[in-house]
This record gives structure tokens, C-alpha cells and sequence, in this order.
């Protein structure tokens, strides 16, 4: 680990791959849009990986999508990434902005209390109060700093955002100009540098979300951002970044294969609501996405950690698993319980991973 990022609980995409960013840079050759940190083709081998630059695969799913994003990103309209929880949407606008203008911390986080000036500007009061409006008493807020600098912006969670402040983005994308009617000339309006561009996400499924605007709509290209349809995909990436938290955590444990392998079997079934042996189950309204399957095998190597002797199991798996299933709908106790009698059950007399998952069943009668 190196200096920057061992001190901070997590680091931004360009301080974690900052060697990676520095050797596409010193290779990149090819043609760069305007306040772009790498070409396009750079941008892309970042993400989807090169094995003889060195560089690692950060995303699995459809490489196409990243192509369309990198290219939505150059053109004047915003990029929107939709889909499930879990999806790696956010992921993926990290590393875009990270690739692309070496910053993707400039965030704005949709909540349903953000406002206009938390997304524009707002005022430090004391200045305002003692000079009146004036160029030093401005606060930039993340769409101002971004128009300024010329980068993207990532707009987290932006159906959460009510729709009135939603609004506040169609003037910025169409017109790509931001007024502050309170300051007086040239500072009063604020163009927006070559290379600014908005990146947001908004989840399909999650409550409290709003629908957006057509006018809005309008501005964005939509991407959608499937879950990992492909099982060993999906096991190396549950696995790759399992094990990147446990290293960053200095925890050291044996993650075997056929316990990852069980995981993601597990997830797989209570997702898709059929299992490969072709048995039908109910899917529980909890998301079983592949972030959740992380967070889960993480934790599992915690618990196996800590409180045993290293020795990571199909019982650790199946204590966090009920952990992520078991939120707020109780029929999802059922469902899980009945994936446990009939599935798991079955699998346990061929397979001793899957008779230590069903060694915890008896915590879900607790």
C-alpha cells in the first residue's frame, strides 16, 4: 500500500491506481478531447484492463458499455448510469472521472434534503454579511468547481434529489453557463471550461426515489448497467476485491476457492430465483447484487478472522448471508429458510463446503 492511500480509510480511485494512471499516461499516444487526462483508448484500458501494460481489469460486464460511456463522455451531453443496486455504477463513474480528469472526488450526493446551493454555490455568511456579494464570499459548490476546472462532475443517487432541484441541472447541460445573478460583470456568469461534463447514477429499484423530468431526460444518455450474468466473472471479481479489502484491512486468511465459489453460488440462485441443478425458489426482495456478495465474503473472513482460527468456512458465509437477506421483509426469512431445507440440503450430502453453510441453519429459527 502505498503512502497516500495508508492512512485514509478509502482513497479515490486515483490515489489507489495512481502507478497504473502514470504508466498509460507515459504509453498514451493517441489523440486526447480537449482538458482530457488520457485519449479515450487509454481511458478504456483502464477500466476493461491491458495485460502488457500491467494495467488490471477494474470492471466485468459488458465491455461495449464502456465504450458507449467514453464516448457519450466526450460528446456535449451527460452521461446517466441506471440499474439495480449493487451494479458497480458508482465504481464505474469513479474510474471514469479518475481516467479521465484525474479527479473524481468533485461528488455530489443526492439525497431528498440536497439543495440548489449544495450542487451550485452557496455563501460564506460572514463575508457576505461584512463586504456584501462578492467574488471572495462565493462558496463553490461541485458543478461550479467542476465548470471552472473543466471536469466531470458526478451527480451520486440523482433521482433521490426532489424534482424541483433536479430541474437545476437543465440550464447547466443545455447551455453549459452558470449564473450567479447576485455578483455584478463579467463575474456574474461563469462558462464552463472545455472537458466539463456531468456523470450521474440513479437506481431503478430502491425506494424514495423521483422520476425525472423529460427535459431533463432529454440532456443525459442513458446506460444501463446490468448485474454479472457470467458465474466465473463474477467469482473473480468477488474474489479480487474480497481480497483487496483484506489487504487493505492487514488481515491475513485462507479464502479457499470452493467457499468464493459457494458464495457466489448462493447469490447467483437467490437472484436469478432458480438454481443451476434447475430447482425453482423464491427470490427474496433483498438485493443480491455483486457488491452485497463482497461485503458479505468480507465480512465472513472477518468473522473467521477474529473470532476463529483463520479457517474460512461455508458456516461464516451463511451468518453473513442472513445478515443481507434478512433486512426489513420478514417474508424474506421464509424464502431463505426454504432455500436452506430444500437447496442446501441437497448440496450438503454431495459437497463439505455446503454442509458448514447448513451447520448455521439452526440461527434462523433464533
Amino acid at each position: 500500500m502505498n503512502e497516500p492511500t495508508a492512512k485514509v480509510l478509502r482513497a479515490p480511485a486515483e490515489l489507489i491506481h495512481a502507478d497504473e494512471l502514470e504508466r498509460l499516461r507515459d504509453k498514451d499516444a493517441g489523440p486526447r478531447p480537449p482538458g482530457w487526462q488520457l485519449s479515450p483508448r487509454a481511458v478504456r484500458r483502464f477500466i476493461v484492463g491491458d495485460d502488457k501494460l500491467g494495467i488490471r481489469r477494474k470492471f466485468y460486464g459488458d465491455d461495449a458499455l464502456i465504450d458507449r460511456c467514453i464516448v457519450t463522455l466526450m460528446s456535449h451531453r451527460g452521461l446517466l448510469l441506471v440499474g439495480e443496486p449493487g451494479t458497480a455504477k458508482s465504481m464505474l463513474s469513479e474510474l471514469l472521472s479518475a481516467a479521465i480528469c484525474g479527479r473524481s472526488v468533485c461528488t455530489i450526493q443526492g439525497t431528498a434534503g440536497t439543495t440548489e446551493d449544495q450542487i451550485k454555490y452557496s455563501w460564506n455568511y460572514a463575508l457576505l454579511l461584512a463586504e456584501g456579494p462578492t467574488p471572495k464570499a462565493l462558496v463553490p459548490g461541485p458543478m461550479y468547481e467542476a465548470m471552472r476546472a473543466g471536469i466531470l462532475c458526478r451527480f451520486e443517487e440523482v433521482t433521490r434529489v426532489q424534482p424541483e432541484i433536479q430541474d437545476s441541472l437543465i440550464s447547466l447541460l443545455s447551455d453549459k453557463v452558470l449564473h450567479v445573478p447576485e455578483l455584478d460583470g463579467d463575474e456574474s456568469t461563469l462558462f464552463a471550461a472545455r472537458g466539463f461534463n456531468v456523470l450521474a447514477t440513479a437506481n431503478i429499484r430502491d425506494r424514495g426515489v423521483h422520476e425525472m423530468s423529460s427535459a431533463l431526460k432529454r440532456r443525459f444518455n442513458f446506460e444501463t448497467v446490468r448485474p454479472i450474468a457470467d458465474r466465473k466473472l463474477e467469482t473473480q471479481l468477488v474474489r479480487e476485491q474480497t481480497e483487496a479489502l483484506l489487504k487493505q484491512a492487514s488481515v491475513e486468511v485462507d479464502l479457499p476457492h470452493d467457499v468464493v465459489d459457494l458464495l457466489v453460488t448462493a447469490f447467483h440462485d437467490l437472484r436469478e430465483g432458480i438454481t443451476s441443478e434447475g430447482t425453482v425458489i423464491e427470490k427474496p426482495s433483498a438485493v443480491m447484487s455483486s457488491a452485497e456478495a463482497v461485503a458479505v465474503g468480507y465480512a465472513a473472513c472477518l468473522d473467521a478472522h477474529y473470532f476463529n482460527d483463520g479457517d474460512v468456512g461455508g458456516e461464516h458465509i451463511a451468518r453473513q448471508l442472513m445478515g443481507t437477506v434478512l433486512k426489513d421483509n420478514p417474508d424474506d426469512g421464509k424464502k431463505l429458510r426454504h432455500y436452506f431445507d430444500v437447496v442446501v440440503k441437497q448440496r450438503a450430502q454431495r459437497q463439505a463446503s455446503w454442509r458448514r453453510v447448513l451447520e448455521a441453519r439452526r440461527e434462523l429459527d433464533r
